[in-house]
């Protein structure tokens, strides 16, 4: 799959190609930019509403990343999943439509810069979808075959859609990493896998050197690393994931601040600098942006600072 492309930008790398050449540039997270412009993401399907009831406030969103120098663009799927959708009366054609039009959304957003870019289907975990806060906990009591079973039709429907990666992100434990990368060995696409953690361990409190070891000698795993994380667990984890592993590092760290899940706010102060990312290339990251709280300023700051080289 190509990266996507205006009419006069030829065909450019994969982004496989692309990171074994530098580092390329994530987006910030989309639920405060969204917030930032106005819209409401009080319901439980939170971002992913508004791919049904707003979605050029999703690409206008990306857009404003696209413009602070994002080169990948992260969809607004992470809390789209069929379950999630049916509850507030949506269908399954419908859903799949929707989650279609968020690859679509970001597709046409990158495009406005004229740049090579490329987009991630973000892929959430499954607590994600129980809107509670237990996608920072994990361990929801079921197996690997049954987290598959959930996860099996909405990656097949992002797949289908034709990102140029999927993004397994935010993913608070081992099971679920393995039910996940179970699923995508099914299909004939690139993925990064990203894991929240807390210290040197999952959230789910697995130690991290097991935790990265599950993509070794997958070769559909193009990057492996933490998202939505502290940042100075994020550090660490660089490090640890670049040993385990030898593969590229994809680091997306939130603003430092902690989800409250009940009040459904954040608390705490923000401890996120742009300039940590060039202790991050130097680790091995290859992907590197924010996600929760971080927004185009700071994006703008990281391509700012970022090494041309990649090393």
């Amino acid at each position: 799959m190509n990266p996507g492309r205006t009419p006069d930008v030829p065909p450019g790398r994969t982004l496989g190609e692309a990171l074994a050449e530098g580092t390329l540039l994530l987006d910030g997270g989309l639920s405060n930019q969204l917030e930032a412009q106005g819209c409401d993401l009080s319901d439980a399907l939170w971002s992913a509403r508004l791919l049904s009831d707003a979605p050029q406030q999703i690409e206008a969103a990306h857009t404003a990343y696209a413009r602070a120098g994002a080169q990948v663009l992260i969809t607004a799927s992470y809390q789209a999943t069929f379950e999630g959708f049916a509850r507030h009366g949506i269908g399954r054609a419908r859903a799949a439509e929707l989650m279609a039009g968020s690859v679509e959304a970001a597709r046409r957003a990158g495009a406005v810069t004229g740049r090579e870019f490329w987009v991630a289907a973000s892929v959430g975990p499954y607590g994600a979808m129980l809107a509670d806060g237990s996608e920072y906990r994990g361990r929801y009591g079921l197996t690997v075959r049954e987290l598959a079973r959930f996860h099996r039709p909405r990656v097949e429907t992002l797949a289908a859609a034709a990102p140029d990666v999927l993004a397994l992100e935010t993913v608070p434990d081992i099971d679920e990493a393995e039910a996940l990368l179970r699923v995508v060995q099914e299909l004939d696409v690139p993925v990064w896998l990203s894991y929240s953690v807390a210290g040197d361990r999952t959230r789910a409190g697995q130690p991290l050197s097991e935790a990265f070891g599950l993509v070794a000698g997958i070769e559909q795993v193009v990057a492996v690393g933490v998202n939505c994380c502290d940042p100075v667990d994020a550090d660490r984890a660089v490090d640890a994931a670049s040993a385990a592993t030898g593969k590229p590092v994809v680091v997306y760290p939130n603003s430092g601040e902690e989800w409250n899940a009940d009040g459904r706010d954040w608390t705490g102060r923000g401890t996120f600098e742009p300039g940590r990312v060039r202790g991050w290339q130097r680790s091995g990251a290859r992907l590197v942006g924010g996600c929760c709280r971080v927004g185009p300023s700071e994006i703008a700051a990281i391509a700012e600072r970022l090494e041309p080289s990649g090393a």
